[in-house]
């Protein structure tokens, strides 16, 4: 069956060698190779962890799960994926997608535990290599210029790069809604995490990162790591925050619903929220200093939290005195590509650190918005005893409705985060074009 973005691969793949060609010419190399990567041995253990190739290998071919393997760059040359696909017999050797990298790159399979070698006046080697085998390589490895510049060139997505971002979130949103339903109808965490796998027809070894499944206040814990086997007594909300990869490419959702035990103001809370973040993704454009956007995220929040009754006085009082901070720890988004959380978000152009503000130092993403970034925004509230605690004890916890805040505590918390392309002219939310 013909591959229906075979064209746009290939665009992305001339815009590839032309960007590399550009980087290792300024740079002086003459050939880079770059490694995929090999699984990590459990200590005392002869079984593996869970393998997710190097992102730079990822943004030519789409791999995920292509160890051992390399990609040798040669300015003017055509590019050659070495795939290691020995035969073996307790395991099935890796087949070629049917995908237009394959046809676009030189493809050859073979044995390559070892990497294969190299004639070049200067070579680099990036990835998980060792520096032995960098030596043996006569290569310069993991060079940090060369490694800056090709993060940098992630950062702006292709069309070929977007069209699989938007298929990775149609994916993900079957499995958010089987997982809704699996809650409404009474199930167990870890029976919702079943639903959502089958739904969005994934492994549990493939998502891009662990599913966060909370039932109730497990959905305060932000990166709650857990599935109850057990059906819960009451459901008061869901916080489900999961993914999916489509060639490489990543989508990190979340949703959260209340329960038919959920206290009346925690769904008012759930719809306001989600105008929130509506308003957050219409302020997306380029020229926009995402430190600012994340310091808008926290006057909307404290405009729902005085609205809610939760906090009394200003929406500036209580971001002012950090009352905000306590009810959202967390960044307002990140970089989306490859990898969840994508490169270069606290850098420059040049590579250079743009640290986040000390009082948000959770911030992944510091840079001004620029066409082509993939972003998500996923603003959040939560009732976190271990944060609450000490508001209560300082001289702002007098703002709170601590009542109110007793009633919610066992709801956990909110989060509503979509999947964001930013353009020239215009924002596309992947996340709400398949919702």
């Amino acid at each position: 069956m013909p591959d229906a973005l075979a064209p746009l691969q290939k665009t992305h793949l001339e815009a590839l060698e032309r960007r590399y060609a550009e980087v290792m010419g300024a740079l002086g190399y003459d050939a880079l190779l770059i490694y995929s990567g090999r699984p990590a041995r459990h200590f005392g253990d002869d079984q593996h962890a869970n393998f997710c190739s190097y992102g730079h290998f990822q943004h030519w071919t789409g791999q995920a799960g292509l160890a051992h393997s390399w990609l040798l760059v040669r300015p003017g040359q055509r590019t050659t994926c070495f795939v290691h696909a020995p035969d073996d017999f307790w395991h099935l050797p890796p087949g070629l997608p049917d995908e237009g990298w394959t046809d676009y790159l030189e493809v050859i399979s073979g044995r390559f535990g070892t990497p294969p070698a190299v004639k070049a006046s200067r070579l680099a080697v990036i990835g998980d290599v060792d520096e032995e085998t960098a030596r043996t390589l006569g290569a310069e490895s993991n060079p940090p210029a060369l490694l800056i510049a090709l993060d940098e060139g992630r950062v702006c997505k292709s069309e070929y790069e977007i069209a699989c971002l938007s298929e990775a979130n149609r994916m993900a949103l079957c499995g958010h809604r089987a997982a809704k339903q699996a809650f409404l109808a009474g199930e167990s965490e870890l029976d919702i995490q079943l639903a959502y796998l089958k739904a969005s027809r994934q492994r549990e070894s493939d998502v891009p990162y662990g599913n966060i499944i909370g039932l109730g206040a497990h959905g305060a814990v932000l990166h709650y790591q857990h599935y109850d086997t057990a059906a819960p007594v009451s459901r008061h909300s869901l916080l489900v925050d999961a993914g999916h990869r489509y060639r490489g490419y990543c989508a990190d959702i979340t949703r959260s619903w209340p329960g038919p035990d959920a206290d009346p103001t925690f769904a008012v809370l759930i719809t306001r929220m989600h105008d929130i973040k509506q308003q957050l993704v219409a302020a997306l454009a380029p020229g926009v200093e995402f430190v600012a956007l994340h310091q808008r995220m926290h006057q909307l929040l404290g405009e729902l939290l005085v609205e809610s009754e939760l906090v009394s006085g200003s929406a500036e009082a209580a971001v002012e005195s950090g009352i905000t901070r306590a009810f959202c720890p967390h960044g307002l988004g990140h970089l989306l590509g490859v990898q969840v959380h994508d490169v270069a978000g606290r850098t420059s152009r040049e590579g250079m650190p743009l640290p986040p503000p000390p009082e948000h130092p959770a911030l992944r993403l510091t840079r001004e918005l620029e066409p082509g970034m993939t972003v998500t925004i996923e603003p959040g509230l939560y009732f976190i005893p271990m944060l609450l605690g000490p508001l209560q004890a300082s001289p702002a916890g007098s703002d709170v409705n601590w009542s109110l805040v007793e009633r919610l505590l066992p709801h956990g918390g909110i989060r509503i985060e979509d999947n964001v392309a930013i353009a020239s002219d215009s924002v596309r939310n992947l996340t709400l074009e398949h919702e």
